[in-house]
């Protein structure tokens, strides 16, 4: 059914507790955020593939015949998705010069366009010649937030282009307006999705690619990733402080003030931990539309985790703001992510009023911050029929 197109999409992802404590073998809960990447895949009248990015500026094209003779040349024969292997450097050395890309180019279109090189040719090598297409992919996500924009991105690519070589079903029948793969399937999508991700990041946890692939919430545990069993779907409000941040520098300064005061500051690791793991019981025990009875356990969680964040050195003035004004309005907030700026993340209880969250968001934005009002615990990779689609998303695709 594919050959008549088809649009899916991807989560981007917070993390809910855990962030720089998940460093040191802590655990971490990440949960689907419900603004999405989409993409729409066409078949191609010519032969050629075409891919446009049209939030990067990137619109590349290449015929078949060409991509087909790189796949011949391709150095190594380690396309196949495994754990233990990235793609080399061999292999991101023939693509960059394939795409002329320079060694130095970290920017998201270049990146963004390596990551869809390696999986085209991989896929194609594996399950035969993936056919003439043309891919748009378009994000509600904002790139470098830490919001999983490059994951969400790689999952779209993943399922499409194994979708288009057969690799795997189009669970898609008539009259639906929306299909999900077998839990099968979407363990294939997956592990291609973290190759992508391994071109664009080097040496991902693999957290946001899971995330992406199944949705609902993830708990990570020293490389072990085990989804939740029963996820509620949460409000909050997501606010980008558009505070840029190095999360390399963040990391290396919370390695610092453990090693300088361990006896203070393991206790907190600790407490973070049982943090995540109370954040975890308490969302296996609410219902899928929960009442508000639920909702002071998780605010305290978000209070308590948030100083623990500032004294581990990765709070920012531009957080302590967005607290202060969340808190003004009785809502609870915290970073999420790597801190320093970024982004935060608020709860919304079901009783919460409109007014209230209304008044918030203005307030926020007036400091200058970008603010969503969204939700977490949500499906992960899915297709869409075109009535399942609102108008804004259908617009993006129809360019």
């Amino acid at each position: 059914m594919w050959e008549r197109g088809l649009v899916l999409s991807a989560p981007g992802k917070v993390i809910l507790h855990g962030e720089h404590a998940v460093v040191h073998g802590k655990v971490a809960l990440a949960v689907a955020l419900d603004l999405r990447t989409f993409l729409r895949l066409r078949p191609s009248a010519e032969p050629r593939v075409c891919i446009r990015l049209p939030s990067v500026g990137v619109v590349r094209s290449w015929d078949t015949l060409s991509l087909q003779a790189l796949r011949r040349g391709f150095p190594g024969k380690e396309l196949l998705p495994e754990p233990a292997k990235s793609p080399s450097v061999e292999q991101l050395e023939t693509l960059r010069k394939f795409a002329g890309i320079t060694a130095e180019a970290s920017a998201p279109e270049s990146l963004a366009t390596l990551a869809f090189l390696y999986l085209f040719l991989a896929i194609s090598a594996k399950y035969g010649d993936v056919p003439s297409l043309d891919i748009l992919v378009w994000s509600e996500l904002p790139t470098g937030a830490g919001l999983g924009s490059s994951a969400a991105y790689a999952v779209c690519l993943a399922a499409a282009l194994l979708t288009a070589s057969g690799a795997i079903s189009c669970p898609m029948k008539e009259g639906d307006s929306t299909a999900r793969w077998t839990e099968e399937e979407l363990s294939v999508i997956n592990s291609w999705a973290f190759q992508g991700e391994r071109v664009i990041h080097g040496n991902p946890s693999g957290v946001d690619n899971a995330v992406g692939t199944w949705g609902g919430a993830l708990r990570y545990q020293s490389g072990k990733i085990t989804p939740l069993k029963r996820v509620p779907t949460l409000r909050i409000l997501l606010t980008n402080t558009k505070v840029p941040r190095s999360t390399k520098v963040l990391v290396a300064g919370v390695k610092e003030k453990i090693l300088k005061f361990p006896a203070i500051m393991n206790p907190v690791l600790d407490s973070i931990d049982a943090i995540s793991q109370e954040c975890q019981s308490v969302l296996e025990a609410m219902p899928a539309n929960p009442s508000a009875e639920y909702y002071p356990v998780l605010e305290d969680l978000f209070d308590i985790n948030q100083h623990h964040l500032n004294v581990m050195g990765v709070g920012h003035p531009s957080l302590d703001r967005l607290c202060q004004v969340t808190a003004s309005h009785g809502l609870h907030s915290k970073l999420t992510g790597a801190g320093g700026g970024g982004c935060g993340i608020t709860l919304l209880r079901p009783d919460t009023s409109p007014l209230a969250v209304e008044a918030a968001k203005q307030d926020l934005c007036a400091c200058g911050f970008e603010c969503w009002e969204t939700n977490i615990g949500g499906p992960g990779v899915t297709l869409h029929s075109s009535s399942s689609l609102n108008t804004r998303v259908l617009h993006a695709l129809s360019e």
